[in-house]
């Protein structure tokens, strides 16, 4: 069985808005065992959706599709699909008098085109729809499976849930189950991480492992199917527990969970405060904690100060240091995390100085960065980086490395 899910408007081509429908029902077709093989996303031109429709018949065996369905003239899904369904399109007497109901009710002229949203093939399946004008539908022609629904999130996924899944659940008759765990790593590549799974990976069929890589973290997919939730789940958990048996150090949990949101775990269980002193960063590697729940029973605050004469001022890096070292060094760094650790009173303290482009600042070519932690009375750690990209991505990269050092550094106390 193939599942394909095509998302119909322009305005998600254009970015307008995002296509979070289509991960959206991905989920919920994997709980039911229903794989889906490709995402479309098409513009509103007739002969596009008609191209788009017509692969996707020749190639899956179910077709949702959402959105398009409007009363407007660039709301064309059904008449599209027409082409290739071959059935009448006709009004839906329940959709049509809801319709009505509506503009009688608000005291508003209903035009004509408002007659568009109840249409629906002859031999469809109707979804009423409780959230909305217009109403969803399934049709089956000649061993497809077509599913209409509209593109409104909220309107989309009562349907969904009331009416598509258990048709779905009914019509295929399915007992299967799939899910998915996402495990993050940090402080490891994404080759790396290969190498040291690529037995496991060359052999993988069930379960399969996906390497997936982006802003200086590696994820692995893991992705089970069985008979039931606690067979998929068992077979999750006994793959995991070898990955972790390889390449544990690196790993700081799953799903949904951050970088950030780990440190944030850490300290807590710590019962350690933490606070920074930035510079290039300009405040969001503090940003990131304080976005959290829970961070204001860890986050003292920051310190940030951007020129040589805040850094002496703000975070009293004396000027001597500034002087004869540069606000980019080590020592700058150094200073800065102590400092700020006595001026916030905190257990944890992290310093970011660097030059951030797109011009070298001090000698220093972008991208060259100090990061500096103070933790309690124990040595300071400091530690130089190179970062390419730009501006934006080498702040940002920053950021990310100052939560590395830190998840490293408190797992292991």
């Amino acid at each position: 069985m193939k599942a394909e899910i095509i998302a119909v408007g322009t305005e998600l081509l254009l970015g307008q808005i995002a296509n979070t429908n289509a991960q959206w029902i991905s989920k919920k077709l994997a709980a039911y065992g229903v794989p889906v093989y490709f995402h479309n996303v098409v513009g509103d031109n007739m002969a596009r959706v008609q191209q788009t429709f017509q692969i996707a018949r020749e190639r899956s065996d179910i077709v949702l599709i959402t959105g398009g369905l409007g009363p407007t003239d660039d709301d064309m899904t059904r008449e599209a699909a027409q082409k290739i369904i071959k059935q009448k399109l006709v009004e839906d007497q329940q959709s049509m008098a809801k319709i009505e109901d509506y503009f009688q009710r608000n005291n508003r002229k209903m035009t004509l085109n408002n007659r568009k949203q109840s249409r629906v093939f002859e031999n469809a399946r109707v979804f009423p729809n409780p959230e909305g004008m217009a109403p969803g539908q399934a049709v089956e022609e000649e061993g497809c499976v077509w599913i209409f629904l509209p593109g409104v999130p909220r309107e989309m996924k009562k349907l969904m849930e009331d009416f598509v899944l258990p048709y779905l659940q009914k019509t295929f008759q399915l007992n299967s189950e799939i899910a998915s765990e996402m495990m993050r790593f940090i402080g490891i590549g994404e080759s790396t991480l290969e190498h040291e799974l690529y037995d496991i990976i060359e052999k993988q069929t069930n379960p399969t492992i996906a390497p997936l890589a982006g802003n200086g973290e590696v994820a692995l997919r893991l992705t089970a199917s069985g008979s039931s939730p606690s067979d998929v789940r068992k077979q999750i958990r006994e793959l995991k527990n070898i990955i972790l048996s390889r390449v544990g150090e690196y790993y700081y949990g799953s799903d949904e969970i951050t970088i950030a949101g780990k440190v944030l775990e850490l300290l807590r269980a710590e019962n350690m405060s933490l606070c920074s002193a930035e510079s290039l960063t300009g405040g969001k590697f503090i940003e990131g904690l304080i976005s959290l729940p829970g961070a204001s029973k860890v986050c003292q605050g920051s310190l940030v100060a951007y020129t040589p004469e805040a850094k002496h001022k703000v975070i009293e890096v004396p000027k001597f240091i500034i002087d004869e070292f540069g606000t980019i060094s080590r020592e700058c760094a150094e200073t800065m995390a102590l400092n700020a650790q006595s001026i916030l009173e905190s257990d944890v303290s992290i310093s970011f100085t660097g030059a951030a482009g797109p011009d070298p600042s001090e000698g220093h070519e972008p991208g060259i960065v100090f990061i500096g932690i103070q933790v309690q009375e124990e040595q300071p750690v400091v530690k130089k980086f190179h970062f390419d990209g730009s501006r934006d991505k080498i702040r940002s990269r920053a950021v990310n490395k100052g939560y590395e050092l830190l998840f490293h550094l408190l797992k292991n106390r």
